[in-house]
């Protein structure tokens, strides 16, 4: 069977692209291997209708909702390989079927590359942190910390003390200007200069961290810009264009979400210089829209 669409990707920005195409009565495929980038939150947060909901809530309930449509099918499955001919996209999936699909969009996400630092990994989407909107208010007023990785760090800093009191480790890769020292006094951010070499306390909650000289500073939450990957190489296979952003590369798109290769659409971390659930969902309804019309005004 060839489809209308085909949607790499089931979280927030794929379910609305895909929830898009099938009202416009259209044959959505989305394919989904099950694990998107927020499946270490607990909870989410800041976005509108849905606060408080663990991501896999939301993905659930937007799931149920669009396989109410009759044009709309889901697989589990990871695309494994995708090829571009005149007509038609020919996708691989992992589980044997080859699909054929009349437009692409691209969902696929992004990973986290963490810090190698003892305790870190446990404590990821719980008190370590990456997003203040996301999950700030939850460990508001206790002892925070910001990891330093890079120049964002110092503006992450600035802004993570609107929740608590602030404590910016550099890390040995961070160096303020005259300027941003001014801003970190400004706003009452600690320095510190010795590395952080170890989070403790019962994970998921962090009671201090220890420094390399063997120090222990109370903290009860940290935060910090992790590096990005993409999840999928398809994108790159298929020749898109990609920028490079504060976190890591994103593809390029246009303000409809079409990549720089006829007739894919990209939405959701994969396609934002800035994670974010409702960023994504409404990348999505964008890129899923841009792919309906993209069949009637070739």
């Amino acid at each position: 069977m060839q489809y209308d669409a085909a949607v790499i990707g089931g979280s927030f920005a794929g379910l609305s692209a895909a929830m898009q195409l099938v009202r416009a009565r259209r044959n959505v495929l989305m394919i989904d291997a099950g694990l998107p980038r927020n499946r270490f939150a607990k909870t989410s947060h800041g976005f509108l209708g849905q606060d408080g909901r663990s991501p896999q809530e939301i993905v659930d309930i937007g799931r149920s909702q669009l396989l109410a449509y009759p044009t709309a099918q889901i697989v589990h499955a990871e695309a494994s390989a995708v090829a571009q001919s005149e007509q038609a996209f020919s996708i691989e999936l992992t589980n044997g079927q080859v699909i054929s699909a009349a437009r692409l969009v691209l969902a696929t996400g992004v990973k986290d590359e963490l810090p190698q630092i003892a305790g870190l990994e446990d404590r990821w989407g719980a008190t370590v942190l990456h997003c203040p909107y996301c999950h700030g208010y939850e460990v508001a007023d206790r002892r925070i910390g910001v990891l330093g990785s890079g120049p964002g760090s110092i503006h992450q800093a600035a802004l993570v003390a609107d929740w608590g009191p602030v404590t910016l480790f550099t890390m040995g890769v961070v160096q303020p200007s005259p300027e941003d020292l001014a801003l970190l006094a400004k706003r009452n951010v600690q320095i510190e200069n010795v590395p952080v070499v170890e989070l403790v306390g019962a994970a998921p909650e962090m009671e201090a961290v220890r420094l390399q000289d063997g120090r222990v500073l109370p903290l009860g939450a940290l935060f910090l810009m992790p590096r990005t990957r993409f999840v999928s190489d398809l994108a790159m296979r298929l020749g898109c264009s990609t920028e490079d952003g504060p976190m890591g590369p994103y593809l390029k798109v246009d303000e409809r979400k079409q990549t720089t290769i006829a007739n894919v659409f990209a939405a959701g971390d994969v396609a934002a210089p800035m994670p974010n659930a409702t960023l994504a969902s409404a990348a999505g309804v964008l890129a899923g829209g841009a792919a309906h019309q993209s069949l009637i005004f070739v």
